[in-house]
């Protein structure tokens, strides 16, 4: 990786995407999570920049409502003392938050994203860093989506979603990579 200093973005990696019926079901990538804390421990050990973003829905019902325990991080990817956490209320990162004066601050110019969901979260922050000039990699096996419901009520794989997802990010709003891929970049 050409850049120095890339920044680890960790979108919603929250208790409450365990409730896959309120989701829609069938969430693909069961590793995400795994995935996820593979490339934080990476992270922290070469003491890269680490950002936890944390979805603050102000949904009464939501598992992601802060009045529910859906709210926390998943324990084995939970912000150590020293790392930045982002609350948002939209599906950006950066609407409505510190996180671009932040990056910028500490002169960071490369994001590397995992998190939840695909096509919402992730996607929705990889645009607009994008749009806003870093240079963004989204890590496909660092993220996952759930079934959708088209508005015809035709059910989408989560599979499906996720690659076509991923496709609309690739080469325009970031460029998509494994895992393996990223960690290659950035060396030991």
């Amino acid at each position: 990786m050409s850049h120095q200093n890339p920044a680890l973005l960790l979108i919603d990696l929250q208790q409450g995407f365990s409730d896959e019926t309120h989701w829609g079901g069938n969430r693909n990538n069961p590793n995400t999570e795994q995935i996820c804390l593979k490339l934080l421990a990476h992270w922290r050990t070469h003491k890269l920049p680490i950002f936890h973003i944390r979805h603050h829905s102000t949904e009464a019902d939501s598992p992601l409502n802060p009045k529910h325990v859906g709210f926390a991080f998943i324990p084995a990817t939970a912000p150590m003392a020293n790392e930045c956490v982002i609350d948002k209320m939209v599906n950006s990162a950066f609407i409505g938050t510190d996180l671009q004066s932040l990056l910028n601050h500490a002169g960071i110019d490369t994001l590397v994203l995992v998190g939840l969901t695909t096509n919402h979260c992730v996607s929705t922050t990889a645009r607009m860093a994008g749009n806003l000039g870093f240079t963004t990699f989204v890590v496909s096996d660092g993220t996952a989506t759930f079934d959708r419901i088209g508005a015809n009520g035709e059910r989408f794989d989560s599979q499906l979603v996720h690659d076509i997802s991923l496709a609309n990010l690739h080469g325009e709003f970031a460029t998509v990579l494994k895992s393996d891929e990223i960690l290659a970049m950035i060396g030991d």
